[in-house]
């Protein structure tokens, strides 16, 4: 039973969809223009920094609630159920048809709560990459792939591992089409800002 409770607690919090909240508050259906995800990244583009910044705290903070809630209810074990149930929700969450995002403020949010150290690590390595870049796709793959490997050098328990694996699994496989521009040189620069619909030309 606390199984299926972690799991229904994080997946109806994944599912609450910040990014199309913050777009109905401007009068804006965020998932219409730019690259139509409601993440944090075509927030800042379609909507502005400010209520960008909100879809970032929000989301990062549902995967935060996910993991402890899981935490208080069984320990590790549920902790990990917690914290990929909510990515599980925010990338595919039933309040939106099963359209989300990447998964990579959610993804924040849990490794805050599991890591605080390799957070401040990845966090500066998405820094550092998106200053060099300008691209925020690269800056969250190479972050994603930074923290299972963090996890296994530290000897963080086996269920944390086991989800940082899955977890950024999750997020580099949502970001293929990025990573497609990526290789094709189409993919949009951080400070580009555009409410263009999706689809249409820039």
């Amino acid at each position: 039973m606390d199984y299926l409770k972690v799991f229904l607690v994080g997946y109806a919090l994944g599912s609450i969809p910040f990014g199309y909240i913050a777009g109905k508050i401007y009068g804006v259906d965020i998932r219409k223009y730019g690259s139509g995800n409601i993440g944090f990244t075509n927030a800042m583009r379609v909507l502005g920094v400010f209520p960008a910044l909100f879809v970032l705290f929000f989301d990062a903070l549902k995967g935060y609630l996910a993991v402890w809630y899981g935490d208080i209810t069984g320990g590790a074990g549920l902790a990990t159920l917690g914290a990929l149930s909510a990515m599980v929700g925010h990338n595919w969450p039933i309040t939106l048809k099963f359209k989300g995002g990447r998964g990579v403020a959610t993804g924040l949010g849990i490794i805050i709560y599991l890591s605080w150290p390799i957070t401040l690590v990845a966090l500066l390595i998405w820094v550092v990459v998106v200053s060099l870049s300008r691209y925020v796709s690269l800056g969250s793959i190479i972050a994603a792939f930074f923290v299972p490997v963090a996890m296994l050098i530290i000897k963080k328990p086996l269920p944390y591992i086991a989800f940082s694996v899955l977890g950024a699994s999750i997020v580099i496989l949502r970001h293929r089409p990025n990573i497609k521009r990526l290789l094709e040189g189409t993919e949009n620069k951080i400070g580009s800002k555009t409410i263009t619909p999706k689809g249409g030309k820039k």
